[in-house]
């Protein structure tokens, strides 16, 4: 397993999906399962700062994520809402549904059952998000923290936000994710942070080849891939 942390624009979605494309392991964006339950709730007309009735209708929520990196389905129900999550609406409420107690309580839950299972029948998984390595999965053998500047981090998410047909800026970009930064980090339950023994991965000046080089070379360091280039050396393991 490998657990993938880090704020928003630093590339981890598409990081994670061709790592683990690369890897033929499983993957989940925990992510998209806080923004299923956001869209859920401002669907249902509640206040997203309303964390009693947003924890009570969390638990009425029926969604399903898919684990496959080459096709990961978002479904709502039996709605594909793989686009609607991503809309400016969830993602300016994202933060404030994904504070509740509760709410992040039912979903670590689910994802270490959605991890197991995956584990179970593929052998490995890459997990992204920002309580991966510190709450959901502590015990995963690889963790990594990605980071950019927030000019990087900016202009990727603005570039994609554009590629989706959605109004942008690199101004609003950076209001943004320098908004979520703060929220998700502040947050009681669950803060962004990296694990402390997490690898660090600046990824501001690397592609994203070179990013998952970087990865799989990591992964092949501490002895989760069988056939890692004779020139890489596996670290020894306790």
């Amino acid at each position: 397993m490998v657990a993938l942390d880090g704020p928003s624009g630093t590339g981890k979605t598409t990081v994670a999906r061709k790592l683990a494309d690369r890897l033929g392991a499983g993957y989940l964006d925990t992510g998209a399962m806080y923004r299923l339950v956001t869209l859920a709730v401002l669907r249902a007309g509640t206040d997203p700062a309303d964390t009693d009735a947003v924890g009570h209708l969390a638990h009425d929520v029926h969604f399903s994520i898919g684990t496959s990196p080459e096709r990961p389905e978002v479904r709502l129900g039996d709605e594909d809402v793989a686009a609607d999550i991503r809309g400016p609406e969830v993602t300016q409420a994202v933060s404030a549904v994904s504070a509740v107690p509760q709410v992040r309580e039912l979903l670590v839950s689910r994802q270490r059952r959605i991890i197991a299972d995956v584990l179970a029948d593929t052998g490995g998984i890459v997990v992204e998000g920002r309580d991966i390595g510190t709450v959901v999965a502590p015990e995963s053998p690889l963790k990594v923290y990605l980071t950019a500047s927030a000019d990087v981090r900016a202009a990727r998410r603005s570039g994609q936000d554009s590629a989706a047909g959605r109004d942008t800026s690199v101004e609003a970009a950076r209001e943004s994710v320098e908004r979520r930064d703060r929220l998700d980090s502040t947050r009681a339950t669950s803060p962004l942070r990296a694990a402390e023994d997490a690898v660090p991965v600046d990824t501001s000046e690397l592609s994203i080849d070179q990013v998952i080089v970087a990865l799989a070379e990591l992964a092949c360091r501490r002895g989760l891939l069988d056939d890692c280039p004779a020139e890489v050396e596996v670290e020894a393991r306790a």
